[in-house]
């Protein structure tokens, strides 16, 4: 029996972040699990990004019911949000973590179907959180409704622990990917086989482990992030004393000693760290780096914190053709995310006539 066509063999590739958008896809959210006391904060939040991000590009946004969407259809009215750029789907979702559960969307150069995406199987991290595994599905409606070409994996994989340059570097952690909790019975070199084939790669980056607070195992957006094809921003704590110091030390030395696909040494450019935020008692995963690239904007979670400043200002050096806004984000890491998690980006289609 003839292996199944990957979409590296069909000639798709996943693009990076700052290639142009036609949509960012977005859940609203409702779950009063995640955010008890937060969620009309959180909610406003959602507000200001899709008030930004409908400036520069379309926004798909699901929704439960109709109920929800006049309610925040009359939020972003009232918000001067780009009305004819938010298409509203009644998808309904257990959570917001579009990044995690929703469509990663990769692209050709041919008339053809120009445009498909990758499902993994979404087993609410590692199987941590059963109720919302019913975001499985959310990817396929997507497809249904774009119309677009699926290639189904039967691989645990959730978006956010991979991060692309475009050019073929793929970076993600040993503690997310090589969890026992994901994909037990497959090995390294197969889980590098599967990610080049299904990126369109050809060179994986192992970093270590993620920050403290972050239930999904280490995810790639929160610590280490592509900001160009050659240029990768590291998160790196000043706190010897502090729990992530070692960890985001070590994955600082990996990319300092890494190669890109062509043989060559990336440029580590660090971020500061917030200082420890907690809720509960419990520390949670406060990041600079899980920002979010979008056309001619870059949203990136501030926390009140005096490293905000520092951050912001690390990303506009990068980001210099692109207006960088900071969003609070204080209320909205008490659901262990931030803009990144929440985030999903479609490319828009260039198709070469030859």
């Amino acid at each position: 029996m003839a292996n199944p066509a990957t979409p590296r063999s069909l000639g798709y590739r996943m693009p990076a972040e700052w290639s142009p958008h036609r949509t960012t896809w977005l859940s609203w959210p409702h779950s009063r699990d995640n955010w008890p006391t937060q969620l009309e904060e959180v909610r406003a939040v959602w507000v200001q990004m899709i008030v930004e991000l409908s400036a520069v590009e379309q926004v798909g946004l699901l929704v439960n019911d109709e109920s929800a969407e006049r309610d925040v259809a009359a939020r972003l009215k009232r918000a001067g949000a780009a009305l004819d750029q938010v298409s509203f789907l009644r998808i309904q979702t257990a959570d917001v973590w579009m990044r995690d559960y929703g469509p990663t969307f990769v692209t050709r150069s041919t008339m053809e179907s120009p445009l498909a995406l990758n499902d993994w199987i979404f087993n609410g991290w590692g199987g941590k959180y059963e109720s919302y595994e019913e975001d499985e599905r959310v990817a396929k409606e997507i497809a249904a409704l774009l119309k677009v070409p699926v290639f189904d994996h039967s691989v645990v994989l959730e978006g956010g622990s991979i991060e692309v340059n475009g050019a073929g570097t793929c970076l993600t952690t040993e503690q997310c990917l090589l969890n026992k909790n994901r994909n037990p019975e497959m090995s390294r070199a197969e889980i590098e086989g599967l990610l080049k084939e299904s990126l369109g790669v050809t060179r994986i980056i192992w970093l270590g482990e993620g920050i403290a607070g972050d239930d999904t195992d280490g995810h790639i957006d929160d610590i280490a992030r592509f900001v160009g094809p050659h240029t990768v921003v590291c998160t790196l704590e000043a706190n010897p004393r502090d729990e992530n110091y070692r960890c985001l030390q070590e994955n600082y030395e990996r990319l300092q000693s890494a190669k890109d696909q062509d043989g060559n040494k990336l440029n580590v450019v660090v971020l500061p760290c917030p200082s420890a935020i907690y809720s509960d008692g419990a520390r949670l995963p406060a990041s600079y780096a899980n920002f979010y690239i979008a056309n001619e904007i870059v949203l990136a979670p501030v926390f009140d914190d005096p490293n905000d400043g520092q951050a912001l200002g690390v990303l506009r050096e990068l980001f210099a053709d692109r207006k960088v806004i900071g969003l609070r984000c204080n209320e909205v890491v008490v659901g262990l995310g931030a803009i990144h998690c929440v985030t999903q980006q479609e490319p828009r289609i260039f198709l070469s006539h030859t």
